[in-house]
Formats: structure tokens, sequence, C-alpha cells
């Protein structure tokens, strides 16, 4: 059976059809403009030309932010880069063969291989014949399809690992995840240190990119500690030990024990002091409050306390919002 806009131009006039590629060229990108990623998929199973049309960037672009925007980021980029190169030295299949609905169903009459290169096999006529479209390596297309089947594991970050556990509350621990559209989760493999390396179920409200560039193991620069001042919403890196990678940690500037807090008398901002506070935990806690350095900090601590690293001040609202959005229903011990 040949496919919508297989027949040459003359047929279908005889027919009294209108062919799909005989239309204006803008109408007929505005309606490749408004197909999803399995109509994208389905209409470049048609033919060539419509193939060639439909693996363009410019189509893909807007799927991809609007899907992944939210948690692809500069490292996941790198890692999907470094990722396409080492994959096209292995023979492996980007897609799954099984059957399949939805948007991985639209892809089962297409063949794709690993990150390179997209075909698909047609009946021999004579406007459309079987051929091989090369993606380029950074293709929107292939970078969409592997996230999507999940192939392709991530760099991000996952607020509250474990699901909540109460030892990693408002807290934020880079991850490599990768996707399942069966669930709509994802599945976190974290550093090999630690209480647990492997997470399932991540719903998407717990990801975010990297706020910094920064590998996990390293000391975050801070470049915001001349302007910390009492009420400020903070992050700081900690880890238990030397050996674990860093986690973002949620926390406020407080006030010193010598300030009685009044706005209009105090002074704290302007000491070389700053008091941090991590109000999710009890007044007795030793985990309630930390002191640093304005001046010279940078990572301190202990093997009994942990060590406390780089601080990033809260600006936007929507990064204050989230953690507030986190908080635990009651103290933490």
């Amino acid at each position: 059976m040949r496919g919508f806009g297989s027949k040459s131009k003359a047929e279908n006039e005889e027919e009294g059809r209108i062919c799909l590629l005989d239309l204006p060229e803008l109408t007929l990108e505005c309606i490749l403009d408004r197909l999803s990623p399995a109509g994208l998929c389905s209409m470049a199973g048609v033919c060539s030309s419509l193939r060639e049309r439909c693996i363009s960037d410019h189509l893909w672009e807007k799927h991809m932010k609007q899907k992944w925007g939210q948690v692809i980021g500069g490292a996941a980029y790198r890692e999907w880069q470094w990722h396409m190169a080492s994959s096209m030295k292995k023979p492996n299949t980007l897609l799954p063969q099984t059957n399949q609905k939805g948007f991985l169903g639209s892809l089962n009459n297409i063949k794709i291989w690993p990150f390179s290169c997209f075909a698909q096999n047609l009946e021999s006529n004579s406007s459309c014949h079987q051929r091989k479209i090369d993606l380029p390596i950074d293709s929107i297309m292939s970078w969409y399809l592997s996230l999507e089947t999940g192939k392709f594991w991530f760099p991000a970050q996952v607020y509250n690992r474990e699901n909540g556990h109460a030892g990693f509350m408002l807290s934020c621990y880079d991850a490599k995840l990768s996707y399942d559209f069966k669930t709509d989760t994802f599945q976190a493999r974290y550093s090999p240190h630690g209480r647990r390396t492997i997470e399932e179920n991540i719903t998407w409200d717990r990801l975010r990119v990297p706020p910094v560039d920064n590998p996990s193991y390293n000391l975050h620069i801070s470049d915001c500690l001349l302007d910390l001042k009492p009420g400020d919403h903070i992050e700081i890196q900690w880890r238990r030990n030397k050996e674990f990678p860093y986690g973002w940690w949620y926390g406020v500037v407080g006030h010193l024990e010598s300030c009685n807090g009044n706005e209009h008398h105090c002074r704290c901002q302007y000491t070389d002091t700053v008091i941090l506070e991590f109000k999710q935990y009890p007044a007795s806690s030793r985990w309630r409050k930390t002191m640093i350095n304005r001046k010279e900090h940078r990572e301190v601590g202990n093997e009994a306390d942990g060590f406390y690293g780089g601080i990033r001040k809260l600006y936007k609202e929507e990064e204050i919002s989230m953690w507030k959005r986190l908080w635990p229903n009651q103290d933490l011990e």
C-alpha cells in the first residue's frame, strides 16, 4: 500500500484529490508544525520527501522544550553528545522491539539506528523509494527519541531522594535518570557512596536542572557571601564525609545570638560570622544551625557533623517556593 502523498500529481488530479506535497510551502509547514511527536513520526513514514521535512530540528525544538526543558540542562547536553559519539560504534537499536501504543507505537513502522540515522522501508514506486537519511549527531529528534524511550540516562538533580526519607529531607542530589514512558516517571542512579543507589517512580516535580555547572564532588565557589543577611534563603553543599558527593540543602540565614532580631538594630550582615539555620529540624537538634565565616569560607566541618561546602543565595521566588512545597509535615529528628 502506498502512503498518502506517494502518488504522482497527475494521478491525484485524475482522482480529484489534493496531494499533501502539492500544498503551498507555508501551508505544509503550518500543518507539520501542529503535529505531535507521534504525528511527526507517522508522517515521516509516508515518503522520503515528508521524511526529510519531519526530522527537521525546527519542528522538534518546541517539543523538546515543552516536555524536557525543565529537566535538561548543559550537563545533560554534554552527556548526550558523548553518548551519541560512543553509541555510533555500537549496533544496538534505539527503540525496544515490542508492540507499543501512543508515541512509541507510532515508531513501529520506522527503523531507527542508534542516534545516527533514521530510515524507512517503503514499497518501490516512481515517487517514493527506500532510502536512509543521516541525522546529525546533535539532531533534536534523535535526542528526543532517546529520552522518550529511556535509553539515554541523563544527569539532573532529585529533590528529597529516597522518596522523602528523613535523612534527605529538603535536599537535592545529583543523579543519572532514565524515563519510563509507561508510568511517566523516572528511575534514578545515585553515587555508589551512601545509603542507596537506585530509586524508581520519581515524578517530574521532584527533578530540576543543576543550578550550577559543577560536578557533585567539587566545592562550589560561593560568590554571595558578602551579601548574605538574616532572612535570605540559601542552598548549601553538604556531605557526610569527603568520599561522598555533595548534596544541596535548603536553609535560611539567621541572626547571631547577640542580636534580638529587630530589623532596625540588626547588624548581623556586617559581621564576619554568618548563622545558617535549617528549620526543618527542631531547635534542640545538632543539625539546626551552623556558622561560617563570610570572608574565609571554604569547606568546613568534621567526620561527626559532616562537611559544609559552597553556598548559593536564592533570588528567584520559584526556587524558594519549590523548597516550601517540599517542607515536611513535622520537624525532623
